[in-house]
């Protein structure tokens, strides 16, 4: 069976390769990103991997159906991107990776935190120029701090169990309590008060038409004064225009972002010799509190290896005749 991954970095066919090393499966990498112009070279292969900022709206999904594609394997878990109707009227089936590593997305989120907290990025400069004073980066004690958790699956509770080793007070907004947050005697309010009340506010919620633009100027507006937001979920989770008033006026103290909406064309890329022609992204790194990582938190040894081995093992299911992590339109 013939599988073409679309957007494969050198750590994809690093992980890929060792596990399909013992099978049958012919694996085959592209680099490029899967849109209509590039679904073409997937003509005559049977399966599609794609990852996160691949198109899988209807025009894609037809001509990778006319070229032979019967399965499009996806390679995270996030399905926002794939037009799920078409699918199914295309008779092409989707399956997902519902869960790699939520340590690796947590963990991260934690990082971002701390480096914002203690000023890492500015410090890390100012020492390497020789300039070894300490003004302007003076940070808090994370201990006793009141932490915000909007989304409380498998990533958000993670993220709260190590919050809660700080010594933080937990805070959560899920239309579906987690009663393992409970127990880390989380108490879940309502947005508006989650948001008023904590010091940090942390995303892990999935990409929904009720979910896009969820933290936007209203909600800013509601943010305890000087707060820091973190958003390793997905980037149109956030208004991201809005942020840029909020963090002028002070009412966002500090910001780290893993994702950004408009990430599609220029993430996974090296684009240092061109002139960034997002503004908005522009204007967000002139911030001196404001961290932003191009999608990394999902980079980790064991979570690449997760993803692997689930992606894999939902393709054999799949020509086995018994699918799992199926999507359903």
């Amino acid at each position: 069976m013939r599988i073409l991954l679309f957007s494969s970095q050198h750590y994809d066919q690093e992980s890929f390769s060792q596990v399909c090393r013992d099978s049958d499966l012919d694996l085959h990498y592209q680099s490029a990103r899967l849109t209509v112009d590039t679904a073409p070279l997937a003509d005559g292969y049977e399966v599609v991997c794609a990852f996160i900022n691949d198109e899988l709206h209807s025009d894609v999904l037809e001509r990778l159906a006319a070229g032979g594609t019967r399965l499009i394997a996806l390679r995270s878990a996030g399905y926002n991107h794939v037009d799920l109707v078409a699918a199914a009227r295309l008779g092409l089936a989707v399956v997902r990776v519902p869960a790699y590593s939520p340590h690796a997305v947590a963990e991260h989120a934690v990082a971002l935190i701390m480096a914002l907290n203690r000023r890492l990025h500015r410090a890390y400069n100012r020492t390497r120029e020789g300039d070894f004073t300490l003004h302007g980066l003076t940070g808090f004690d994370l201990h006793g701090k009141t932490v915000g958790v909007i989304g409380t699956g498998q990533i958000g509770l993670a993220f709260a169990r190590i919050m809660a080793g700080f010594g933080c007070q937990l805070l959560a907004y899920d239309p579906y309590p987690n009663p393992a947050m409970l127990a880390l005697g989380a108490r879940y309010l309502e947005l508006p008060e989650l948001l008023a009340q904590a010091r940090i506010v942390s995303l892990h919620c999935p990409l929904t038409e009720h979910t896009r633009h969820l933290i936007n100027a209203q909600s800013l507006a509601a943010l305890h004064p000087g707060a820091m937001l973190i958003n390793t979920g997905r980037g149109a989770l956030v208004d991201t225009p809005a942020l840029i008033d909020a963090l002028k006026s002070g009412q966002l103290g500090y910001l780290g972002l893993d994702v950004y909406e408009e990430e599609a064309q220029l993430f996974f890329e090296d684009r240092s010799d061109q002139p960034l022609q997002d503004d908005v992204l522009a204007r967000l790194l002139t911030f001196p509190n404001v961290i932003i990582t191009a999608h990394q938190a999902f980079l980790t040894h064991e979570a690449l290896q997760a993803i692997a081995n689930t992606t894999l093992d939902n393709i054999i299911c799949w020509a086995a005749g018994k699918p799992q992590n199926l999507l359903a339109s």
